[in-house]
């Protein structure tokens, strides 16, 4: 609820502080009073488009503060947490227009920007009028109005579109994948049959080296060592070493046992010899065994360790990790040959998310059929009393774009005369006639508790008498959910008001200014008289308009 303005130094106001109440607040006065500069300066505080100068001449800047009450569930929470401030019980707006143009507005104190002032005003206020292009009269609205006045839930439709986007989302990131891995399904088939062909092993690479270069160098020295040997054991041509000694220490003890002295001593040294000499031919043959290989052996390992490393050139890894390379190319190929098998499931799971949306959204699209039958009928019920009984309100429903709403396109549309074609309520109704289109409408639409306050802008001109009270009485059955400001010239209309405002325009030293008044009960009878009589405030007026308020009061 709007329970303050104030208003210092804008157009024709100088100084203004209004007080509203809940229920009907009406705003009367003659033409030219000022009664659209309090909603401009509403306007403005609520971060509007409108007039580029507002600051009063002669001041160097204008300022209007506007107090809300905010309930604990007011959607105004929503947005204030969203930018960040906390929200309290009261809202404060605070905006001034400096002299040459610029703008600065505070909400509770904090500085904000006019994209946050709008942001509440969608959630404080609503408009309605001819120039309703933010309301009632804007067509991407009209589903979400016949939703709320028909108590549909789109939320099933929701989820449903979000389990359809998901499965969609899942099949097209499994398609790229599987396509991209068929671009590349050559060449896995043939390096996961070669790496399976050669079966490299961890550390494969390493044993191999120590073993060719061991058979290579064995190769390079097993000549000398047998050589060494055949010096050694000698042949049979040819007496080796440990044959020489042998001989050469028979001959000594031949020697000895002739009585021939000092010899002893060489015989103990060429034993130990001897015994040396078997042991060093022993272990060089020892040696010379361990030298043995094939020739087809190290063949095959220089092959094989060949084949390695020209494996891990060809793929740019290391030669030991070429069984890992081997595993994830496996793992691959894999995925690929079951990707064709998985792509089947998202495809099904996609088409079970289109059969679910589609049940879903062919669900609320009825209940929107239905609901938008009871609007019509509702509305033809409101437009006759308001002298618009051969008109014509249709709610169209036609096929839209699928999304999270549904896949219905709505709007709502008139025929003002019978056999006319029906067309947006914009381009077919007069002013006249759009206002009390728009009055029925929000009637129609309304809902208990109504958080928006709701402001009408003349919306009774151009008429008089029982249309006028039609208006009256359906502007005041809106007001009993909620807040309601209206701009009138209808007598019939201010006479139910619960808080009646009047504007006057006055003028003083050469400046104009505007002055707005709270009336009370003997001021209010004066100026319905005067909306009905004009200048001259004649004692019938006088009774006239005691009549509308106890008629108004009477309900």
């Amino acid at each position: 609820m709007l329970r303050t303005l104030d208003i210092r130094d804008m157009l024709l106001i100088e100084r203004l502080s209004l007080d509203f109440a809940p229920g009907l607040n009406v705003l009367t006065g003659e033409t030219g009073a000022g009664k659209s500069i309090l909603l401009d300066c509403l306007g403005f505080v609520l971060g509007w488009r409108g007039r580029a100068e507002l600051v009063r001449a002669g001041a160097a800047q204008g300022e209007v503060t506007a107090v809300f009450d905010l309930p604990a569930d007011h959607p105004a929470r929503a947005v204030l947490a969203d930018a960040g401030i906390e929200a309290e019980d009261e809202l404060i707006l605070r905006r001034v227009n400096a002299a040459d143009g610029r703008k600065t507005g505070w909400v509770n104190d904090r500085r904000v920007s006019g994209e946050v002032l709008r942001a509440l005003s969608d959630a404080l206020v609503e408009l309605h009028g001819q120039h309703d292009d933010r309301g009632l009269l804007n067509p991407r609205g009209h589903r979400q109005l016949l939703d709320a006045s028909g108590g549909l839930d789109p939320a099933p439709v929701r989820a449903a579109w979000n389990r359809r986007r998901q499965a969609a989302a899942a099949l097209a990131e499994a398609e790229a994948a599987l396509e991209a891995a068929r671009k590349e399904e050559d060449f896995l088939r043939h390096a996961v049959a070669e790496l399976e062909k050669l079966d490299p092993q961890p550390g494969e690479e390493e044993t191999l080296d120590i073993a060719r270069r061991g058979m290579q160098a064995a190769e390079r020295v097993r000549g000398d060592v047998a050589r060494a040997l055949q010096m050694l054991a000698g042949e049979p041509s040819q007496p080796g070493a440990e044959r020489l000694i042998v001989e050469a220490a028979r001959w000594l003890e031949g020697a000895a046992d002739k009585s021939a002295e000092g010899l002893d001593e060489p015989l103990a040294a060429l034993s130990r010899a001897s015994i040396e000499l078997g042991e060093a031919t022993r272990a060089i043959e020892d040696a010379l065994a361990a030298m043995e290989f094939d020739p087809a052996t190290l063949e095959a390992t220089e092959e094989r360790l060949f084949a390695l490393r020209a494996l891990a050139r060809k793929h740019d890894v290391l030669p030991d990790d070429l069984a890992t390379l081997a595993g994830e190319l496996s793992a691959r190929l894999s995925a690929l040959d079951a990707g064709e098998a998985r792509l089947g499931d998202l495809q099904r799971a996609v088409a079970e998310a289109d059969a679910a949306y589609a049940a879903a959204a062919d669900a609320l699209g009825a209940a929107r059929r239905a609901a938008a039958k009871r609007l019509d009928a509702a509305m033809a019920a409101e437009l006759a009393p308001l002298k618009m009984e051969r008109a014509v309100f249709q709610t169209r429903i036609g096929d839209g774009e699928p999304g999270p709403e549904g896949r219905d396109m709505v709007s709502f549309t008139v025929a003002t005369n019978p056999g006319a074609p029906a067309g947006p309520l914009d381009r077919i109704a007069s002013g006249g006639e759009l206002s009390r289109f728009l009055l029925a409408l929000k009637v129609c639409l309304a809902r208990g508790g109504e958080p928006l306050v709701m402001i009408f802008d003349e919306i009774d001109r151009g008429v008089g008498g029982a249309t006028a009270d039609a208006v009256g009485r359906r502007l005041a059955r809106l007001a009993e959910g909620a807040q309601v400001l209206v701009v009138t010239h209808s007598p019939q209309v201010a006479a139910l008001g619960q808080q009646h405002f009047r504007v006057a325009k006055s003028v003083a030293d050469g400046m104009t200014t505007s002055r707005v008044t709270a009336l009370d009960a003997g001021e209010r009878v004066e100026e319905l008289a005067r909306m009905l009589a004009g200048e001259e405030i004649t004692p019938a007026a006088r009774a006239a308009a005691e009549a509308l308020l106890a008629a108004g009061r009477q309900g």
